[in-house]
Protein backbone atom coordinates (compact mmCIF):
# COMPACT_ATOMS: atom_id res chain seq x y z
CA UNK A 1 0.00 0.00 0.00
CA UNK A 2 1.64 3.50 -0.86
CA UNK A 3 1.58 6.21 1.63
CA UNK A 4 1.19 8.93 -1.23
CA UNK A 5 -0.97 8.68 -4.23
CA UNK A 6 -0.49 11.20 -7.45
CA UNK A 7 -4.17 12.94 -7.76
CA UNK A 8 -5.86 15.13 -9.94
CA UNK A 9 -8.33 17.70 -8.40
CA UNK A 10 -11.97 17.25 -9.31
CA UNK A 11 -13.39 20.09 -7.17
CA UNK A 12 -12.62 23.05 -4.46
CA UNK A 13 -14.80 22.71 -1.86
CA UNK A 14 -13.21 25.58 0.18
CA UNK A 15 -12.71 25.67 3.82
CA UNK A 16 -8.91 24.10 2.80
CA UNK A 17 -10.85 21.28 1.45
CA UNK A 18 -11.20 19.58 -2.10
CA UNK A 19 -12.24 16.64 -4.24
CA UNK A 20 -9.44 14.62 -5.79
CA UNK A 21 -9.19 11.50 -7.95
CA UNK A 22 -6.19 9.85 -7.06
CA UNK A 23 -4.70 7.51 -9.78
CA UNK A 24 -5.09 4.09 -7.88
CA UNK A 25 -8.98 5.09 -9.01
CA UNK A 26 -10.39 5.78 -5.79
CA UNK A 27 -11.86 9.41 -5.26
CA UNK A 28 -10.84 11.39 -1.96
CA UNK A 29 -11.98 14.18 -0.18
CA UNK A 30 -8.59 16.12 0.75
CA UNK A 31 -7.69 18.31 3.26
CA UNK A 32 -4.81 21.07 2.39
CA UNK A 33 -2.76 21.51 5.53
CA UNK A 34 -2.77 25.43 6.96
CA UNK A 35 0.89 26.05 5.84
CA UNK A 36 0.46 24.70 2.40
CA UNK A 37 -2.46 27.01 1.79
CA UNK A 38 -0.96 30.14 2.69
CA UNK A 39 1.46 29.61 -0.06
CA UNK A 40 0.08 27.39 -2.76
CA UNK A 41 -2.97 28.21 -4.80
CA UNK A 42 -4.35 24.88 -6.03
CA UNK A 43 -7.03 25.04 -8.93
CA UNK A 44 -9.32 22.12 -10.33
CA UNK A 45 -7.82 19.85 -11.99
CA UNK A 46 -4.38 20.12 -11.00
CA UNK A 47 -1.71 17.68 -10.07
CA UNK A 48 -0.94 16.92 -6.76
CA UNK A 49 0.45 14.47 -4.47
CA UNK A 50 -1.55 13.26 -1.40
CA UNK A 51 -0.33 11.28 1.65
CA UNK A 52 -2.99 8.68 2.32
CA UNK A 53 -4.68 8.11 5.94
CA UNK A 54 -4.21 4.35 7.36
CA UNK A 55 -7.66 4.32 9.23
CA UNK A 56 -9.62 6.48 6.45
CA UNK A 57 -9.42 5.40 2.82
CA UNK A 58 -11.93 7.62 1.98
CA UNK A 59 -9.82 10.96 2.90
CA UNK A 60 -5.98 12.22 2.35
CA UNK A 61 -4.00 14.95 3.11
CA UNK A 62 -2.32 17.25 0.44
CA UNK A 63 1.43 17.19 0.47
CA UNK A 64 2.14 19.30 -2.48
CA UNK A 65 1.11 20.64 -6.17
CA UNK A 66 3.11 20.16 -9.53
CA UNK A 67 2.78 23.14 -11.93
CA UNK A 68 2.06 22.13 -15.36
CA UNK A 69 5.89 21.78 -15.98
CA UNK A 70 6.86 19.56 -13.49
CA UNK A 71 3.07 17.38 -13.64
CA UNK A 72 4.41 17.24 -17.71
CA UNK A 73 7.77 15.84 -16.28
CA UNK A 74 5.92 13.23 -14.32
CA UNK A 75 3.84 11.78 -16.96
CA UNK A 76 7.07 11.88 -19.24
CA UNK A 77 8.34 9.57 -16.54
CA UNK A 78 5.53 7.27 -16.81
CA UNK A 79 4.02 8.71 -12.81
CA UNK A 80 1.22 9.68 -14.24
CA UNK A 81 -1.62 7.62 -16.59
CA UNK A 82 -1.73 8.29 -20.11
CA UNK A 83 -5.53 9.42 -19.20
CA UNK A 84 -4.05 12.40 -16.40
CA UNK A 85 -4.99 15.79 -19.02
CA UNK A 86 -2.71 18.63 -17.70
CA UNK A 87 -3.84 21.52 -17.06
CA UNK A 88 -2.65 23.88 -20.53
CA UNK A 89 -1.31 26.95 -19.15
CA UNK A 90 -3.64 29.75 -21.35
CA UNK A 91 0.09 31.65 -22.36
CA UNK A 92 0.64 28.52 -24.77
CA UNK A 93 2.83 29.42 -27.96
CA UNK A 94 -0.50 29.16 -29.76
CA UNK A 95 -1.60 32.43 -28.93
CA UNK A 96 1.18 33.94 -29.73
CA UNK A 97 -0.24 35.41 -33.15
CA UNK A 98 -3.62 36.53 -32.19
CA UNK A 99 -4.82 39.43 -34.35
CA UNK A 100 -6.58 41.77 -32.48
CA UNK A 101 -9.10 43.32 -34.26
CA UNK A 102 -9.13 47.44 -35.04
CA UNK A 103 -10.56 49.06 -31.32
CA UNK A 104 -11.00 52.27 -33.32
CA UNK A 105 -8.11 54.45 -31.67
CA UNK A 106 -6.94 55.48 -35.16
CA UNK A 107 -8.81 58.64 -34.95
CA UNK A 108 -7.16 59.75 -31.39
CA UNK A 109 -4.03 60.75 -33.44
CA UNK A 110 -5.48 62.31 -36.52
CA UNK A 111 -5.55 65.85 -36.22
Amino acid sequence: NKKNQYAQVLKMLGNGRLEAMCFDGTKRLCHIRGKLRKKVWINQSDIILVGLRDYQDTKADVILKYNTDEARSLKAYGELPDNAKINEDNFGPEDDDIQFDDCGYESLDSP
